[in-house]
Order: structure tokens, then C-alpha cells, then sequence
């Protein structure tokens, strides 16, 4: 049995589940990138045959990148696994992900298939897909709530046709570890060809065993692949956390005895790319990649931790990407260590002329703040990848004034299609009539589902990012918008998910 784990991480097409979550191609390809600085070894790009605007995505996402398998996922059909096949032409190592419902509940009620219709469909899927790529894996959807004599015969035969990797998923978030640990490991007993395939799990976190339950099919089951998501992003209560998953193997390397290539120093960075462009705010206390996993407040733990850090730290900070100096750069700073700071912190912009308009925003927000943040950086330069994105709406200048016993009013300068818009209206505070400053002109109609504010650091003089969730017509997105100023964070925020909403690109949430 091998000795190497492998990571396979599905943030873009899993984790885009999530209702708000979903992102557009280049903010993909950015995410990807950034995985692959990671070293993850294979990168679930989306699912190609959902929409247009998927396929896309998985197409550049396959051309960009170069030492990670790029996967697609899709149905067990031949046009899913066709549109799968095709996005993924331009990749240096590709792999199809196919996958049928295998549990009694999810055949009756949701494929209306029986059995042997399940069984001869995935056969069919697998050799197809087998013959457009090299590199196949298989899934039965609801794995864990299936029959174990069913399943069995299901996944040999799968084996059989081609498959290389079989991903087991606890798709509800069912499973406890030592159950399912043990489940992992009775299918590899009994299946006489189990050993052609690597054995793979994927467990959601509805009762919050998503990691451990992974880790125990690892460990229990002899699973050498785990699927997960940067900062456990995924829909209901989200998937296996990738980077809990990586820091525990690599600290307790004498339990688990498994070796990986994540290089975990790029850990923190692709969390907060994942949360500044999802606007799911990473809580404090979360593992490995909170604002508190490395802070201690208590003073017997300052004191046992000042004498010597491994009292109270089983890893070291630095390891997963924070820095002890989080003070990087002033407004005396020039672009050359600007420049520097972004490869430290492992961004990549595409041409001189995005890192010259990072560094101009850089400096105009210098002026305004006297010091400067890591995190002040990766919003700058968050908000200027996605100004360089075809907009509609764009901000201008902001203008409000509030006062005790008035009503508060806004003046909001934005563009609308190149053209310059000057609105205003009153509001139940500055936030809110500026907000509705920019709806009167648009009338979108779309309803906020979602108004959150997160400081980025941790002084008063803190840019504020503020998230926004538009719902219109069943569509649900996200912008983000930062700033020093909270109301023109928040007036970037709606103009960022007006321009979402705008956007043509199709989403259907998939399956798995």
C-alpha cells in the first residue's frame, strides 16, 4: 500500500455548492492557481456539462495549470462525460469524475432506476469515459447508505471497466468515524479487485465528523485519497476542511505514517483567497487557518509558550503561512517590495500592468492608512483582479452625512456602462441610503440575503471588507467590497454583486 495521501480538492466545483459561493471563471483560475502553489494533487475544477459558463471555467483551469491532475466531474452519461472529456483537452494530466446514486433511497426516489439499471449504467459510463481518458474515477453518490453486497458488485465492476480511483462519499454526513472507517475497509476485503484502484473518501460535515471521519478511512479503512475543500467551504454545513486534514497528518506523522506533497506554507493564502472571494468569513477559532489558532490569551499559556513554544503549539505558525511580522509595507514603500510582498504572499498577477494598478491602489490607500497589512494587500489586490473583469457598474466617490436625530443621506458617484451616475436618497443609516442611492438608478429588484462586515485587521484603523448576497430571479451571488471606510466597502460590495447578477454565465449546482 502506498505510503503517499493523496489531495484531491474539490473548493471549485464542491465548495462552489454552497448557496452565495459561486464564482466566475477567473476567479477560478486564480483559486486554481493558488492550489497549485499549494502542491494539491488534483484539482476538482467544476462540472463541465452543467452550464456554459462551467465548461469554460474547467477549459482554462485545464490550460492554465501544470503539475496538478485537473478533474471534471460528471454524470454517468456519455454527454457529461463527452463535455467532461472535451473541457479537459488542454490539460497536462487530466481526469474524469463520474458518479451514480447507489443508495435504495436515492435510486427510487430520485434516479426512478432499478438496481440492475444503476449496475449496467455505471459499467457503461466508466468504459466510455475510459476510452476519452486515462485517468477515471468513480463514485456511487450516498456510497455510505448503500447496500454493502450491492455496492460491491457495483464497484468491481467499475474496477473492472477502467476506473482508477474509487471515492467513497458520506454524501449526507451520515457516517461516525470507527463505522465508517471500517466500512472503507470491509468493500477493500471484499472486492477481489480492489487493489487496481485507490481508494478514496469524501465526507460532508453535517454532524461536524467530516475530517475525522476522512481521517479514519485513511487510517481504519486504508483510503489513500482524501477529497475536501479550503476551509471545509461546501453547501449545508460543508465538506472535509483540506487543511485540517493536511496539518493533522503532518503533525502526528507517527500515528498516521503517510506522506504528502502539500507544501503548507501557501495554506494560509489560499484560505483567505477562498474567503474574500466566496465572502464566507473564516471563524476565529477554526483550526490551522482562524484569526486564534495560533493567539494565546491565557497567561499560564503566554508564559509556558514565551520558555518554549511546544508547551501549548503542536505546530509552528510560520509552517501554514503566518507571518510573526504581520507589518510589511508603509507608504514610503516602493514598488519593488510591493512587488516582492506579493510573491511572498504567493499572488501572481498575469502583467506588469495589474501589478503597476495594484501598486497605484496600493498607494492611494497608504495616504489613508498608515499601516499597511499582509491582509490589506490581498484585498487590494483581490478587488483589483476583479475590477479587471468586463463591468457594468463600477465606483466612483461617495458622499454621506449622518447625524443624531436625522435622517441620514447618501450621494454615490458609479458608473453604469461607461457612463457616469450621480444618485442619492435617504437611508436608516449611511449604509443603507447609499445602498439604496445606487438601487434607484439600477432597479434590480433583487433582494439582500446577506449584509456582513469582517475587519480585515485588528485595529480601528482596520480596512473593513464587507460581504453582500443578492438573490434575484433563483440566482444567488456574492460581492465583496474593502475599504477603510465601512460604507464605501459596502457601496463596492453591492456594485461587485450587481455585476454578478448581470453577468450571463449560467449556474446549475450539481450533484455528489
Amino acid at each position: 500500500m502506498s505510503d503517499k495521501l493523496i489531495i484531491f480538492d474539490t473548493t471549485l466545483r464542491d465548495g462552489e455548492q454552497s448557496p452565495g459561493a459561486s464564482m466566475t471563471r477567473d476567479e477560478k483560475v486564480r483559486i486554481a492557481r493558488q492550489l497549485e502553489r499549494l502542491k494539491v494533487d488534483v484539482i476538482e475544477a467544476g462540472f463541465a456539462a452543467s452550464s456554459n459558463g462551467d465548461f469554460d471555467a474547467v477549459q482554462l483551469v485545464a490550460k492554465t495549470i501544470k503539475d496538478s491532475t485537473v478533474c471534471s466531474l460528471a454524470r454517468a452519461n456519455d454527454r457529461d462525460i463527452s463535455r467532461a472529456a472535451e473541457a479537459l483537452k488542454g490539460a497536462n494530466s487530466a481526469r474524469i469524475h463520474t458518479f451514480i446514486a447507489t443508495s435504495a433511497l436515492h435510486m427510487e426516489k430520485k434516479l426512478r432506476m432499478t438496481p440492475d439499471q444503476v449496475f449496467e449504467q455505471a459499467k457503461q459510463s466508466v468504459r466510455f469515459a475510459r476510452n476519452l481518458v486515462a485517468d477515471i474515477e468513480f463514485s456511487p453518490e450516498d456510497g455510505y447508505r448503500s447496500d454493502p453486497d450491492f455496492l460491491c458488485r457495483v464497484l468491481e465492476a467499475v474496477i473492472n471497466e477502467g476506473a482508477t480511483t474509487i471515492n467513497v462519499p458520506d454524501t449526507v454526513g451520515y457516517g461516525v468515524p470507527e463505522l465508517y472507517g471500517n466500512f472503507i475497509k470491509s468493500l477493500r476485503e471484499r472486492i477481489p479487485n480492489s487493489d487496481k484502484a485507490i481508494w478514496s473518501v469524501h465526507c460532508h460535515n453535517d454532524l461536524g465528523m467530516a475530517v475525522a471521519n476522512s481521517l479514519a478511512g485513511v487510517k481504519i479503512g486504508g483510503a489513500r485519497q482524501v477529497e475536501c475543500t479550503i476551509n471545509g467551504l461546501g453547501e449545508r454545513a460543508g465538506n472535509c476542511s483540506l487543511e485540517e486534514v493536511v496539518m493533522a497528518v503532518k503533525t502526528r506523522r507517527d500515528y498516521f505514517g503517510l506522506d504528502l506533497g502539500i507544501d503548507t506554507r501557501h495554506i494560509l493564502a489560499a484560505s483567505r483567497m477562498v474567503s474574500q472571494t466566496t465572502g464566507f468569513v473564516v471563524q476565529p477559532n477554526k483550526a490551522v487557518v482562524g484569526a486564534n489558532a495560533f493567539a494565546h490569551a491565557s497567561g499560564i499559556h503566554q508564559d509556558g509558550v514565551l520558555k518554549a513554544r511546544d508547551t501549548y503549539e503542536i505546530m509552528r505558525a510560520e509552517d501554514v503561512g503566518w507571518s510573526a511580522n504581520k507589518l510589511v509595507l508603509g507608504k514610503l514603500s516602493g514598488r519593488n517590495a510591493f512587488k516582492q510582498r506579493l510573491n511572498e504572499l504567493g499572488v501572481q498577477l498575469d502583467s506588469e500592468a495589474e501589478i503597476n494598478a495594484a501598486f497605484a491602489r496600493f498607494k492611494e490607500l497608504a495616504d489613508r492608512k498608515a499601516e499597511i497589512f499582509d491582509e490589506d494587500i490581498l484585498a487590494l489586490v483581490s478587488d483589483e483582479s476583479v475590477s479587471q473583469d468586463k463591468e457594468q457598474f463600477a465606483f466612483v466617490s461617495l458622499a454621506q452625512h449622518s447625524e443624531t436625530g436625522e435622517r441620514p443621506h447618501a450621494r454615490v458617484v458609479f458608473t453604469s456602462g461607461g457612463h457616469e451616475i450621480h444618485s442619492e436618497s435617504d437611508g436608516n443609516g449611511p449604509v443603507d441610503a447609499s445602498l439604496k442611492a445606487i438601487e434607484a438608478h439600477v432597479q434590480s429588484g433583487a433582494e439582500m440575503v446577506l449584509y456582513s462586515v469582517n475587519a480585515i485587521s485588528g485595529s480601528t484603523e482596520s480596512q473593513g471588507e464587507v460581504t453582500v448576497r443578492l438573490q434575484n430571479s433563483g440566482r444567488v451571488v456574492n460581492g465583496t467590497g474593502s475599504d477603510p471606510d465601512i460604507v464605501v466597502a459596502s457601496a463596492k460590495a453591492y456594485l461587485s454583486a450587481l455585476n454578478k447578477l448581470q453577468s450571463k454565465a449560467d449556474r446549475v449546482a450539481a450533484q455528489g
